[in-house]
């Protein structure tokens, strides 16, 4: 067999990529899918739509090879992890939209267990901050809003899923309820210690366990494909949250090992190997994609809005007409005259972890462009990781000299530079930015024999540039502390 098969489903598109053994890029296919705001911090994604983009997407990806279910060794699948989905057990239907982890609705549900005195609880058994960000909220959601669901689920006649489980539930002909413990880690409902859905946390939810799916490793055989779908079965072994899955194809396997992905939000990872590191720096603690057995853990920090505010500067605002335009604006001026951008669309995440910031403007005088605007955006997804970097040094103790960056906006050489400016610390891209993809395919080929070790896999890494500071330490630090300002006013908005 020649390829494996990585189905990519991120927050707004889908991809399929096909990867020979050398990790190259042989077929890729993506689409967009709509995104749905149904009130001001509510997002939503129609899971039937996901579904049968990645349908579409992996079937013309076979396509432009000409190649047929027998060439595809193995299917790995990535996917935006916390968004959640409810379906019904017998017919397949969803009984709402997705609730997509972006969506604020259910901070007040949250902000309710703080009060009642379990967010210490929340964090000591899953590794994470309480936040509307995570999967149990919005199942209670639309368990309590949903007329009928509760009874139903109660009744076990409700299935739960972040999209992993739901595209191999659909992928398996509805045979095969399964998730992996990099997704199960996001739920909210999943102890990181003992590797088990947690009793307790699902009564303080109120969530039947009848809804939950079973959680097996990252890397191994789930089930296969339904013939009908590509004209044979392939199996789908291995399965992995987008960000860990990054983690993975980086190569980032041993402890002090770390990256930064910069999608839709900006992830970045610190691999801590078997220890499970509790933060005291506003990360969270989460498991990592690991082959074997034995779980993998990692420290996480979580930027909610990085290329969507990209987007968000083309979709909203038309200020840009593609995303790479946004290269030639940063360019074309020499700073941004002062001003900065604060993309708090739904919150900031770490190590603020503010559900109710939301996005601000600040600095702006008349002679503030568009080019300016532009470029103060692009620079926001360097500061928010910047804040997360120090971040993982006080966690960690080891002082970061090198940072693997992947994902879409990585491309983008200016904002490379400037991350590498505003760290004085190199930024390391690799030759194969799509290591999410990537991750999911090694996790699935691993599997199943397609690479027989790590060792393998490591082979397949080079680096495509290094970018390396010269930012003076001054000027560094004015522009830091001009940042950490206007963060001060994004957050005095949730006062």
């Amino acid at each position: 067999m020649k390829y494996i098969m990585a189905l990519d489903q991120g927050t707004t598109s889908s991809r399929c990529i096909l990867f020979d053994h050398s990790g190259n890029i042989c077929s890729s296919v993506q689409k967009e899918f709509k995104q749905i705001f149904p009130q001001p911090g509510w997002v939503e994604h129609n899971a039937k739509e996901i579904w049968d983009v990645t349908l579409e997407v992996s079937r013309a990806a076979m396509d432009k090879l000409c190649v047929s279910a027998a060439d595809i060794a193995g299917i790995g699948i990535t996917n935006q992890r916390e968004t959640t989905v409810v379906w019904d057990k017998e017919t397949g239907e969803p009984i709402a939209n997705a609730i997509v982890w972006q969506c604020r609705r259910t901070a007040d549900i949250i902000d309710k267990l703080i009060k009642d005195g379990y967010g210490d609880k929340l964090r000591a058994k899953t590794g994470l901050v309480p936040d509307a960000y995570f999967s149990a909220s919005k199942i209670k959601w639309l368990l309590d809003n949903v007329p009928g669901a509760r009874s139903r689920a109660e009744a076990g006649k409700l299935l739960f899923g972040t999209i992993d489980t739901w595209l191999i539930w659909k992928l398996t002909g509805g045979r095969v309820h399964v998730t992996d413990r990099t997704n199960a880690s996001r739920t909210m409902l999943y102890n990181i210690h003992e590797l088990c859905w947690d009793e307790e946390l699902l009564k303080l939810f109120n969530i039947p366990a009848s809804m939950l799916p079973e959680v097996k490793p990252s890397s191994c055989v789930y089930g296969k494909s339904e013939f009908e779908l590509y004209g044979g079965e392939i199996p789908i072994s291995g399965a992995a949250g987008d960000q860990q899955a990054a983690l993975f194809g980086q190569c980032c396997f041993e402890p002090g090992q770390m990256k930064n992905t910069y999608g839709t939000g900006c992830f970045m990872l610190l691999n801590t190997g078997s220890d499970i590191v509790e933060s005291r720096s506003g990360l969270i603690t989460t498991i990592a994609a690991s082959c074997g057995e034995q779980a993998q853990y990692a420290l996480e920090g979580s930027v909610f809005v990085a290329g969507a505010a990209i987007q968000w500067l083309r979709d909203e605002l038309s200020v840009i007409s593609s995303a790479p335009e946004s290269l030639q604006y940063a360019l074309s001026v020499p700073d941004t005259a002062g001003g900065y951008v604060v993309p708090a669309f739904t919150g900031l995440g770490a190590p603020w972890w503010n559900q109710r910031a939301r996005g601000v403007v600040v600095g702006v005088t008349r002679g503030f462009s568009r080019a300016h605007l532009v470029r103060a955006t692009l620079e926001s997804l360097a500061y928010q990781s910047y804040d997360i970097v120090r971040a993982m040094e006080v966690d960690s103790g080891i002082p970061v000299s090198d940072l693997k960056v992947d994902g879409g906006a990585c491309s983008n050489d200016f904002l490379m530079q400037f991350q590498a400016d505003i760290l004085g610390a190199d930024v390391v891209r690799p030759r194969c930015i799509e290591t999410t993809a990537l991750g999911a395919a090694y996790l699935a080929g691993l599997a199943v024999g397609f690479w027989t070790s790590l060792d393998d896999v490591r082979g397949n890494w080079a680096v495509d540039k290094t970018f390396v500071p010269s930012m003076a330490d001054e000027k560094r630090k004015e522009l830091t502390d001009g940042w950490h300002k206007a963060v001060k006013c994004a957050l005095a908005w949730a006062e």
